[in-house]
């Protein structure tokens, strides 16, 4: 799999180190850098992983993290910083950082530690959004348009692996592996909840269907204007 990245970081030597490095290991990897520059790639690209100083002009790493996460993003974030106190590493870890490698580094350890973040997603954030479709994680609550949605333990496990890949088809195995882990039913059980889903989305008349990828999965996309 092809890896694009983002690296925020203001000491230009660095950054084209960092760069240069990657693009030997056919990673692409774009820079910004200042913090304001950062957010606006971030928003306009989809990144496997993203890679941030904490000391940044025009917004630090700490900020730019944290709003990285109020938008529902779930990219798996690096903070790189010279910062090693134990208070920095917590104000990094609150904002929503997954993973701190201090300078000096190893720019070969750098590269074990995006491939290892690059294979999942995060799991810093606190809500999911898609529309009007707020999934509250910490909390284990749904709703559509303010309107909360009464879903089972399983049924909420589905809508929010579905959510993490809003628009795009997820197979049968990967949702029953969200749900159920190792541990699976056989596959009617998955239709079933699937079934409650939908009747859950239509009591709060949600513009939200989840469609039928024949011979594959499921998407939750939005209803089409009639």
């Amino acid at each position: 799999m092809s890896l694009n990245i983002l690296l925020v970081e203001d000491d230009i030597d660095l950054a084209a180190t960092v760069v240069d490095y990657f693009e030997v290991e056919s990673i692409s990897c774009d820079h910004a850098a200042n913090g304001v520059h950062g957010l606006a790639l971030v928003e306009a690209n989809d990144y496997q992983v993203i890679l941030l100083d904490i000391n940044l002009p025009g917004m630090d790493g700490f900020t730019l993290c944290q709003k990285i996460r109020e938008n529902s993003n779930d990219t798996p974030i690096l903070m790189l910083t010279a910062r090693d106190t134990l208070v920095d590493k917590v104000t990094g870890f609150d904002a929503g950082t997954d993973d701190y490698l201090v300078k000096p580094f190893e720019i070969e350890e750098l590269l074990i530690r995006v491939l290892a973040l690059s294979k999942r997603r995060s799991g810093q954030i606190s809500k999911l959004t898609f529309g009007k479709l707020v999934l509250q994680l910490k909390e284990r609550l749904a709703f559509f348009d303010e309107q909360e949605i009464k879903l089972t333990p399983i049924t909420f496990k589905l809508l929010e692996k579905l959510m993490r890949e809003a628009g795009k088809p997820v197979s049968r195995s990967a949702l029953m592996h969200a749900v159920w882990g190792e541990d699976q039913p056989d596959s009617n059980s998955l239709k079933v909840h699937i079934h409650h889903l939908r009747k859950q989305l239509e009591k709060v008349q949600a513009n939200l269907a989840i469609e039928t990828e024949p011979g594959f999965g499921f998407a939750l996309r939005e209803k089409a204007p009639l």
